[in-house]
């Protein structure tokens, strides 16, 4: 008799992010990136120092459909001095907003295509860095 045994990983993945648009009428929309924390779990704010974990990252593709206008911004992280880093440092638990502004170029739906990096951990250890692209839809002007 011959036995077969599969055995399957589950890979953790204790962060989903969505990403949605609010547009204006003034020519303008804010895009919304959302990050939805597993409890026990959190993402590193991307206004952290260097020589500590990965800071979350957004790179938006260049195109003429739209302009990026400031910086991305993101909610109130929380902040603690950190042992193991030996620094100090600022995350997000269980939510976490990021907002970028643009100038739409283009009459006609089109969409914003871009990726997020970041890094998330918890109390005991943290997973590598992962990246997600990400095509946000904007209606046009």
């Amino acid at each position: 008799m011959m036995f077969s045994t599969v055995a399957f990983s589950q890979t953790l993945q204790p962060v989903k992010w969505s990403f949605t648009t609010e547009q204006s009428a003034s020519g303008e929309a804010t895009l919304i990136l959302k990050a939805t924390i597993e409890k026990g779990w959190h993402v590193y704010s991307q206004n952290i120092g260097d020589g500590g974990p990965v800071k979350t990252t957004f790179t938006f593709t260049p195109s003429s459909d739209y302009e990026l206008i400031g910086k991305v911004t993101e909610g109130k992280a929380i902040e603690f001095f950190d042992k193991n880093f030996d620094m100090p440092l600022a995350y997000f638990s269980g939510e976490a907003i990021f907002k970028q502004k643009i100038k739409i170029n283009n009459s006609k739906p089109f969409s914003v295509p871009g990726s997020v990096e970041f890094m998330v951990c918890d109390d005991e250890k943290c997973l590598p860095p992962t990246s997600v692209e990400f095509q946000i839809k904007v209606p046009g002007l």
